[in-house]
């Protein structure tokens, strides 16, 4: 028996998630080097899952969540990385460790929450935002 691919309609409504989340991780990354951080890898994938930014920020390596909300309709975007989540990202964290072996290096876990406002952007980086939910 043959299994049938599920797929997201292309929808307006998927396409303006899209729209977001990419609008949120640019301004993520211009903000994150504005703050010293130096890039390293973004949209990081494997079949674990995917890692938006990993980047130094002195000698610590942060694995980053971007959360971006056009409104408050569902909460603000610094409470959209649920538990669940958070597990996820800590799996595929690990995978990356391992595959470049650093797993002796210090790690941790970030989330940039962005409010994308008329005008001017609202942007916060929550260092240490979770700890590793293995």
């Amino acid at each position: 028996m043959f299994k049938k691919s599920i797929r997201k309609p292309e929808g307006p409504a998927n396409n303006g998630r899209r729209h977001t989340g990419e609008s949120g991780e640019s301004l993520a990354v211009k903000f994150l080097k504005k703050n010293g951080y130096k890039i390293i890898e973004q949209n990081y994938r494997c079949k674990l899952g995917e890692i938006d930014i990993i980047a130094r920020d002195g000698r610590v390596l942060a694995f980053i969540e971007v959360k971006a909300r056009r409104t408050g309709q569902f909460g603000g975007p610094k409470w959209a990385v649920t538990r669940q989540k958070q597990r996820k990202i800590s799996m595929v964290a690990l995978k990356y460790l391992k595959e470049t072996e650093q797993m002796g290096k210090k790690a941790r876990f970030d989330v940039v929450a962005i409010r994308l406002l008329p005008g001017v952007p609202d942007i916060e980086i929550i260092k240490n935002a979770f700890d590793l939910a293995y």
